[in-house]
């Protein structure tokens, strides 16, 4: 298995599950943007978005997909829901929430009040953004009241795919309406000996935020 990844980006969901299972990958550190710092990276995905996964002849693109391909091949009952656990249909709804309605938010918000030109740079754009994922985020304050974790009483996926959308919000200050329990809860992710793993493994990299 092979991992193209950047520091902080969406790449950091499969990097944990990878740390989290404890399975054998090779890691390709690169600068971001790829398609611009790492030669020859859109003949290997020619989105140019990272991450990129390969698996003998399998390449996957999207970070939650990915972490639900690697508990599903290779480690269901250590980080992962059967299909036939009661909470199968909450566990893929927090997984897929995490990229569609808690990720995709951020990433309009750092376009629009970092990364474009500055006559492009969109104030209004960045303040109702803003507000959205902290509306949608609420929804993490309140499955965290009765649980540590997001479903069925333990640590999965998950946990994984929507502790990175927290752990994104956090490194770009866009954390200052989280609720007691989401900020608890981002805490002991981030202590885990997975995620601290990951990070260890980016470390050289240049930081993009």
């Amino acid at each position: 298995m092979k991992l193209y990844h950047c520091r902080d980006s969406r790449s950091v969901r499969p990097l944990w599950a990878l740390e989290e299972l404890q399975l054998d990958y090779e890691l390709i550190n690169m600068e971001f943007p790829p398609r611009y710092n790492h030669a020859g990276y859109l003949d290997i995905n020619p989105l140019g978005t990272v991450p990129t996964f390969i698996d003998r002849n399998l390449v996957m693109t999207e970070s939650a997909a990915i972490c639900q391909y690697l508990v599903d091949k290779y480690g269901t009952s250590e980080i992962g829901l059967s299909i036939e656990h009661p909470e199968y249909g909450d566990y893929l709804n927090w997984i897929h929430r995490s990229d569609t309605t808690f990720t995709f938010p951020q990433a309009l918000i750092l376009r629009y009040d970092r990364y474009e030109k500055p006559e492009r740079l969109q104030p209004q754009v960045v303040e109702d953004y803003k507000k959205w994922l902290s509306s949608r985020l609420s929804s993490v304050e309140v499955a965290l009241e009765t649980s540590d974790y997001l479903c069925a009483g333990k640590f999965t996926i998950a946990d994984i795919c929507v502790g990175y959308a927290l752990f994104l919000a956090h490194k770009t200050d866009n954390d200052k309406n989280f609720g007691p329990h989401t900020r608890d809860y981002l805490k002991r992710l981030m202590a885990r000996v997975g995620f601290k793993s990951a990070m260890n493994q980016q470390e050289d990299l240049t930081p993009i935020f």
